[in-house]
């Protein structure tokens, strides 16, 4: 005779163990490509800093105005940020990617005909507002592949992306400074700028042919799989009516502070992006292929804490605490750099420490969103945090700059930025609404 809590029991373990082996197939299918196009997107922000000193040298700029360029970049960025993801929405998530992707990496190659500071100013700006869009469109597209209860490792799985860019792309940046420097007669500051831009091109394309826009366009899953897995996206959206518009997004309680913890997060992030080079350089290391290599060091650290931080917090469902923690980490890693800027070894652990705080806190701050917002409003609302977090991509790079020009020393402005991370701690802990402290439902625990 069987026993009806049993039966229960085993057909929910059955239906759980159904589900992920449909979660890792959908994962398969998407994520590679996604993610390859998102290494580009982050070596596209960071190869900046790399060719700064041979830029630097050959057109004469001052820290201020590559500072200046560097932001220009972020402002075109904000400009059309929330315009290009109301759009994504409208025109399906595929074919605008696509679109940012062929865009962005014309622009990027164009930087090779950079000839004065107008130039540089100029295809920056341009350079942004052709990307604008893309990560908060990718978030966006994950949210529909995704339930709620797997979009913490998802979404570090994402930016694993982006440390990996740090990771390989920082000593290959090195190496292409040091060794393409006049091939094809060709400088080496140019070299970097076409590897970064014309496989965006081709990604592109390979978007446009493999990605699917809604799941009942996915012919890789049968009938009884795309049922199961739009049912649980749709079973764990916790918010049936509120944030459905652009509108209803900015007007939903913790909308506005989720933007100013980003913008604190991306002071932060583009402080490690635009200035690690520089920092171990002034400590004393010259050689371009020797500085990539240590500039690595700082995203294998992020790129670790990012996978633990990702499953732990789909385990507990605390999104916040382990945000807020990583921020406390992030402060630690910058007063540590300023401490010890000229001391090359404890300079690279503290970037270390910098680098785990930094890369991981924003995957991680990446599902708190969704807790707020659906629909248009999560398609718009995700790009409106986005382009107020990368307000933060404005004021770090020309801040450090100018601190650096008037001192002699980014000491200072690593302080700053130490001191507002410890603010975005705060505020995580203590500053936001009772939907956003609310625990996730663990995967463990999500009911059939």
């Amino acid at each position: 005779m069987s026993v009806p809590g049993a039966t229960a029991t085993a057909v929910h373990e059955q239906d759980e163990t159904d589900f992920k082996a449909i979660i890792r197939k959908v994962a398969w299918r998407v994520m590679p490509l996604i993610m390859i196009c998102y290494l580009f997107a982050f070596f596209d922000r960071i190869n900046i800093s790399f060719a700064k000193f041979q830029l630097q040298s050959d057109l004469g700029f001052s820290d201020t105005a590559y500072g200046l360029g560097a932001s220009l970049f972020v402002i075109g960025y904000v400009l059309f940020e929330v315009p290009s993801n109301l759009m994504l929405y409208k025109v399906g998530a595929r074919r605008w990617i696509a679109r940012i992707m062929i865009s962005w990496g014309i622009a990027t190659s164009l930087m090779v005909f950079v000839g004065n500071e107008w130039q540089f100013y100029g295809l920056r700006f341009i350079i942004g507002a052709m990307e604008a869009g893309f990560a908060p469109g990718v978030l966006y597209y994950l949210t529909l592949w995704f339930p709620a209860s797997h979009r913490g490792r998802i979404t570090s799985l994402l930016f694993l992306a982006s440390a990996f860019s740090g990771l390989v792309g920082a000593p290959l940046s090195g190496l292409v400074l040091g060794h393409m420097d006049g091939v094809l007669g060709i400088r080496g500051w140019h070299w970097l700028f076409l590897l970064g831009g014309l496989p965006c091109i081709a990604l592109g394309v390979l978007v446009l042919k493999v990605l699917k826009d809604r799941i009942e366009d996915a012919g890789w899953l049968d009938p009884t799989e795309k049922s199961m897995l739009a049912s649980r996206i749709v079973r764990q959206d916790p918010h049936s009516g509120a944030g459905k518009s652009l509108w209803g997004a900015i007007t939903t309680p913790g909308f506005l502070t989720l933007g100013l913890v980003y913008f604190l997060i991306q002071v932060a992030s583009y402080g490690l992006n635009f200035w690690a080079p520089q920092l171990i350089r002034s400590a004393g290391t010259h050689n371009p292929t020797t500085i990539g290599l240590l500039t690595a060091v700082p995203y294998i650290c992020g790129a670790i804490c990012m996978v633990v931080v990702g499953r732990l917090s789909d385990a507990s469902g605390e999104r916040r605490k382990f945000v807020s923690g990583l921020l406390l980490m992030a402060a630690i890693g910058f007063f540590a750099a300023g401490i010890f800027d000229k001391q090359t070894g404890l300079l690279i652990i503290s970037l270390g420490v910098m680098g785990g705080g930094v890369v991981a806190s924003i995957p991680a701050f990446w599902a708190l969103p969704p807790k707020l917002l659906t629909g248009a409003g999560a398609a718009g609302g995700i790009a409106l945090i986005n382009t107020l977090g990368q307000i933060g991509g404005i004021v770090s790079p020309v801040m450090v700059g100018r601190v650096r020009d008037l001192t002699g020393s980014t000491t200072p402005a690593l302080y700053a930025i130490g001191a507002m991370s410890l603010v975005c701690a705060a505020i995580l802990l203590f500053g936001l609404p009772a939907t956003l402290r609310q625990k996730d439902q663990p995967e463990a625990r999500v009911s059939t």
